[in-house]
């Protein structure tokens, strides 16, 4: 995916993404990228069996997970943040 001015590795998401049976996905993003959400969610929907939501909530770091969505059973949450975690 050739139109970010930041690494966000979709591709390796995606592999990650094929390789479980994950269905139901929400998408987490920083105010900077939520422009790019839609472009993002339908590279990944293409690619995925899974179906992609976008949280249109804030989010202000790796520690503003939403916890108000363990009720709408997402199989995994996708966050995109500003710092690393170990895979």
């Amino acid at each position: 995916m050739n139109n970010f001015n930041y690494n966000l590795e979709i591709d390796e998401l995606i592999q990650k993404l094929n390789s479980t049976k994950y269905a139901k996905i929400l998408l987490q993003l920083p105010d900077g990228l939520k422009p790019k959400a839609e472009l993002i969610k339908k590279e990944l929907e293409t690619k995925t069996n899974c179906q992609i939501f976008i949280w249109a909530g804030s989010n202000f770091g790796a520690c503003d997970v939403p916890l108000e969505i363990d009720k709408l059973n997402f199989d995994a949450i996708i966050h995109f943040g500003h710092s690393p975690w170990e895979k």
